[in-house]
């Protein structure tokens, strides 16, 4: 049996170089993590291909497509899942869009798999193989993450990517930020790996620099604490996303230093204790982020902050004022999105209610493009201001202030810097690369 798993990418996420002519982006798990759930007695032949990093060949030659889908490359998934249906080709959809927007996309293939996969694609792949295909599965009540299973990394091409090492260790998060897709589609709990199970896969990777992709690895100190103590004694270093309450937590932090971290994602989202409010974020204390950059600096670990325009409190003051906060505050790499009210979130629905809902174009619902009407601003008001301030921390001079404030891996955030450099000023064509700082980049 040959089945071929697809990440469609629209147009602005297909392969690009950039300044350093190669892809930035880190392998993914979804597709690798498929195939390693493939039942070994069905002996199914696998095609895997990432848009991200090449094109599609013309045409397939296989019994069954499956795609996994999220918000920004819907259109194109239904685009190809037309032209496979066409020349005869079953077609399973899976992702989160897929699990918000569930009988939108069953119109356009075969079968879906909503929520998590790793028990339902098993079940589906074998009734496939019985001729017995059924039109949705779901993820179950008693779904778990206790499983052993290796992703089959090799399956990818490692040359495209800036590294195969990529790791997973929870599952959804604590928080309901009203933005936020994963309380939408998977709820509030969080699922866990066995610590054991994560510590085993880093080990026999064997790479000494590792990124995690868990949404929020410190959603769960109990687990975050076991976590960080089976990575101490394997000498790695690791990038990963926290949230600004590890400021609260100095124990924690410590700790987190001592397992190997180098870097971390957080989310500030705003500077306005009101913009977070609006959005069930009130965790998040604007008069702490100092201490918190301060804190990671001093421990050697470099920050990468992202910050949201468009909250209904924001006016066009925002923007300068926003990037005048990362640059003061030396964020190593700064980083900014456009509010996207994402199918399914208490977000949408809401401004869906108000009328406020300016496009239904999925391929616009990426975070760098208007879809709805802002509060204080028009829509190229919000748009424009955006750019400007990537534009305006990527600035020479400011990438100086925010480095020699920081003084935190430096040779490493130099090159950073200059990626997202160039990034800043090509966002009408590019999309912002997703590595983090701590890996080396060589120019091909």
């Amino acid at each position: 049996m040959r089945i071929a798993l697809i990440s469609p990418k629209g147009p602005l996420y297909r392969h690009r170089g950039g300044i350093f002519k190669k892809s930035l982006r880190y392998q993914p798990l979804t597709l690798t993590t498929l195939t390693a759930l493939a039942p070994p007695e069905l002996d199914i032949e696998f095609q895997l291909y990432d848009e991200g990093i090449e094109d599609l060949p013309s045409d397939l030659n296989v019994d069954l497509i499956g795609m996994t889908v999220i918000t920004g490359t819907a259109p194109r998934c239904y685009e190809l899942a037309a032209k496979f249906r066409a020349n005869g080709i079953p077609v399973v959809l899976g992702g989160p869009h897929v699990t918000l927007m569930p009988d939108e996309a069953a119109q356009h293939c075969d079968a879906i798999c909503v929520g998590y996969a790793e028990m339902s694609w098993p079940r589906l792949l074998q009734d496939f193989a019985k001729g017995q295909l059924k039109g949705r599965y779901d993820q179950g009540s008693d779904f778990n993450l206790n499983q052993m299973v290796i992703p089959e990394r090799d399956r990818l091409d490692r040359g495209k990517y800036i590294t195969q090492a990529v790791f997973e260790a929870t599952r959804a998060c604590a928080h309901a930020c009203d933005f936020c897709v994963s309380p939408s589609a998977w709820g509030r709990k969080q699922f866990q790996k066995p610590v054991e199970h994560v510590a085993h896969d880093i080990k026999q990777f064997g790479k000494k620099r590792n990124i995690f992709i868990d949404l929020n690895l410190i959603s769960d100190r109990a687990y975050a604490k076991s976590l960080f103590e089976a990575l101490v004694p394997l000498n790695i270093r690791w990038f990963g996303l926290v949230t600004s309450l590890i400021g609260r937590d100095p124990d924690l932090m410590e700790l987190m230093a001592k397992s190997g971290c180098s870097g971390v994602l957080i989310g500030f989202e705003s500077i306005s204790t009101d913009a977070l409010g609006s959005v069930h974020k009130k965790f998040n204390q604007p008069n702490t982020y100092t201490k918190v950059i301060e804190d990671l600096h001093r421990l050697n670990i470099s920050i990468y902050g992202c910050f949201v325009f468009g909250y209904d409190t924001d006016d066009t003051g925002v923007f300068q004022r926003t990037a005048d906060f990362a640059i003061d505050a030396g964020i190593d790499l700064p980083r900014f999105a456009i509010q996207t009210p994402f199918p399914g979130t208490p977000l949408y629905h809401r401004l869906n209610a108000e009328g406020r809902i300016t496009t239904r174009d999925w391929e616009l619902y990426d975070g760098q493009h208007v879809v709805y009407r802002p509060s204080k601003m028009t829509g190229e008001e919000l748009q424009d201001g955006h750019v400007w301030a990537w534009q305006n921390v990527y600035s020479r001079r400011a990438i100086l202030k925010r480095l020699a404030k920081s003084r935190t891996q430096l040779p490493i955030s130099i090159l950073a810097n200059l990626g997202y450099r160039f990034y800043a000023n090509h966002l009408h064509s590019h999309y912002t690369c997703d590595w983090p700082i701590g890996y080396e980049l060589k120019a091909s």
